[in-house]
């Protein structure tokens, strides 16, 4: 009965030693593959941005800012005005001036129109005076002159009739005479006539032309219109003065949060801008990743963003892979750090960009999963 209980313990002895030697290979082994994951993960130190970046709004130089319209933190659209600059009320004077102006050259445009489309129907109407009047003058000439023709021709028949009578003797000299006297003057009538005829056609034509003549200046002299250059000119001078009075007033050049004021009211700008404007709908961070470290990222990988300054982790969507190398750029505070190590920017789409939508520029660790 001894025996069979100390074997018995010594079986149990075998097996507690066996399981234990089995945890500790199986911890072992989970301890080798997180140090692997663990290699293969990239890490680097990054900044907090909005989508498309910080944009600075600036002016012309020594301008100084008559009025700005927005606060810190507010939300704008794109179009907005953010402020008007000290020439604003000068440049609004020029441009009220200049659209003034264009509205008396339109006036008198106007004016000068009526009064040449009138002239333009005044002479188109002497046309119409001139064909069909004259016209009816030369159909009545024609008329007349067919009637002397057909008389001309019944005369040159008697007039033959009578030349062969005296030929016989039949009748007299005298007789004859009077017949060809009778010709001669029907002829010098016809003759007359087609020389009144020339004269009505060619009056008529002249009369005509000139009348065509005044319509063509009439419209020309409508088209020509010195009005109508003044209003040309001085349309240009208002979109002139409108794009001077636009330089005067600063908008925002997309949606987003005003981040920073730079510049306020009464103050002149400078290389720094008037305020910073970004998209913090979206909020990014920038990843500066070694060069040797950099073949291992992939666009839409997981990354890990954390920071003291918030409270906790935010996961990210790697979603661009620069494709040019620089230097560090991200402000480290390690006086051993590589500050002139060669990096590449990795832009990551964060996942909740509510926790660090105020806090644009802010230095994050970031590991990047394999």
């Amino acid at each position: 009965m001894v025996f069979i209980s100390i074997l018995g313990i010594g079986l149990i002895k075998i097996y507690q030693f066996s399981h234990t030697q089995a945890s500790d290979s199986q911890l072992q082994m989970a301890k080798i593959k997180s140090q692997k994951n663990q290699a293969r993960s990239v890490t680097a130190l990054g900044r907090v941005e909005p989508k498309g970046e910080v944009i600075t709004i600036g002016g012309s130089l020594q301008e100084r800012i008559d009025k700005l319209l927005v606060q810190e933190n507010q939300q704008v659209k794109v179009g907005d005005v953010l402020a008007y600059l000290d020439s604003y009320r000068e440049r609004l004077a020029e441009k009220n001036i200049a659209a003034t102006q264009l509205e008396e050259a339109r006036n008198r445009l106007k004016a000068e129109s009526i009064f040449g489309k009138a002239q333009i129907e005044e002479a188109e109407s002497r046309v119409e005076q001139i064909k069909m009047p004259q016209m009816s003058e030369v159909k009545a000439q024609k008329a007349t002159i067919r009637g002397i023709a057909v008389d001309l021709q019944v005369k040159q028949k008697d007039l033959e009739r009578f030349s062969y009578l005296q030929m016989q003797g039949a009748i007299s000299q005298q007789s004859l005479d009077e017949k060809v006297l009778a010709v001669s003057n029907k002829q010098n009538e016809l003759n007359n006539a087609q020389a009144t005829l020339a004269k009505l056609e060619q009056g008529r034509s002249n009369a005509l032309l000139n009348a065509y003549a005044q319509v063509r200046s009439a419209k020309a002299s409508l088209q020509l219109s010195e009005s109508k250059i003044q209003v040309e000119s001085a349309n240009s001078n208002l979109k002139l003065a409108i794009a001077r009075l636009e330089r005067t007033i600063i908008r925002a050049p997309q949606s987003g949060k005003i981040l920073k004021i730079l510049a306020h009211s009464g103050e002149a700008i400078s290389n720094q801008g008037i305020l910073e404007i970004g998209n913090t709908q979206q909020m990014y961070v920038v990843a500066e990743v070694y060069e040797t470290d950099v073949s291992r990222v992939k666009v839409s990988q997981t990354a890990i963003i954390y920071s003291s300054a918030f409270s906790k982790n935010i996961i990210g969507i790697v979603e661009q892979v620069g494709l040019k190398v620089g230097k560090k750029d991200v402000l480290n505070t390690d006086p051993a750090a590589k500050i002139d190590a060669r990096v590449v920017e990795v832009k990551i789409r964060l996942t909740d960009s509510k926790l660090v939508a105020g806090m644009t520029n802010l230095e994050v660790n970031v590991v990047i999963k394999p």
